[in-house]
């Protein structure tokens, strides 16, 4: 006997039970694991026909047996449908960019919708160089990202509205934070008020992206890398997000491809 037929047995034995703690973990304390344990006590009782000789009941449950597998296909498809895109690695990776463009749409139309009632904010998105001094400093949230809490947050009567929020991901990390505000105002215009400043003070010191809707013009701005671009409109707004927190596409296939030419000569 060979030592891989020697370790088949275990081989299998790993394989069943990572399927098995797989769907289970998957089905737990939903409403399918009420038909898990039926037909957990279905297979019971076809083994002890079998094993207390009973011909009659283990015909019965044969042919119900048989027609259990079309049943389970039909009564758990959506739960198989969702089980096997997690384990799609195309699935999560385009789960994760349909996240963020959602993510991306709900804080374009917050901030243009806060831009058109001429409500002020000031945003800070989180990049490579952390903004946990500044946060630190202001009131931790650490919520999830939703157009009614950013806006009710830069709402004039609540009292966290006079300061930045500061976004880590798709969570609001700290509200009323404080920022750095830009020696340099050559940039900025006399209608642009302390918010500009404290945004494009931030973008010199670190490499976050900081939206700046002015409530006296009504305008949405981005600062970025100590520059500031003045009245964006919604299609550039998601386009200068997008370019910096969108991982590029990767080029597996291509890099596979000249490696194949590269054998060929």
């Amino acid at each position: 006997m060979s030592f891989f037929q020697s370790i088949t047995p275990f081989i299998e034995v790993l394989i069943i039970a990572f399927v098995l703690n797989y769907l289970l973990s998957f089905l737990w304390n939903t409403k399918s694991m009420d038909l898990i344990w039926g037909f957990l006590a279905f297979f019971l009782i076809f083994a002890a026909s079998q094993w207390f000789d009973l011909p009659i009941v283990h015909q019965i449950m044969l042919i119900l047996g048989q027609t259990a597998v079309v049943a389970v296909i039909i009564i758990f498809q959506p739960e198989l449908r969702v089980a096997l895109s997690k384990l799609s690695i195309k699935g999560r990776r385009y789960k994760e960019i349909s996240e963020f463009d959602k993510f991306l749409d709900h804080l374009a139309n917050s901030s243009f919708r806060m831009a058109e009632k001429r409500i002020g904010a000031l945003i800070a998105i989180e990049n490579e160089d952390s903004l946990e001094e500044y946060a630190q400093k202001s009131v931790l949230i650490h919520a999830d990202f939703s157009s009614e809490l950013l806006e009710t947050i830069f709402a004039t009567t609540t009292p966290l509205h006079d300061g930045a929020v500061i976004i880590r991901g798709q969570k609001i990390l700290a509200a009323s934070a404080i920022l750095p505000l830009a020696e340099d105002s050559s940039q900025l215009t006399k209608s642009m008020g302390t918010r500009h400043r404290a945004g494009l003070g931030l973008s010199y010191l670190s490499d976050a992206i900081v939206i700046i809707v002015s409530e006296e013009s009504g305008k949405v701005s981005i600062a970025r890398d100590g520059i500031i671009t003045r009245g964006v409109k919604v299609d550039r707004f998601k386009g200068i997000i997008r370019s910096i927190f969108t991982p590029p596409a990767k080029t597996t296939f291509q890099t596979k491809f000249n490696f194949l030419e590269w054998i060929k000569q």
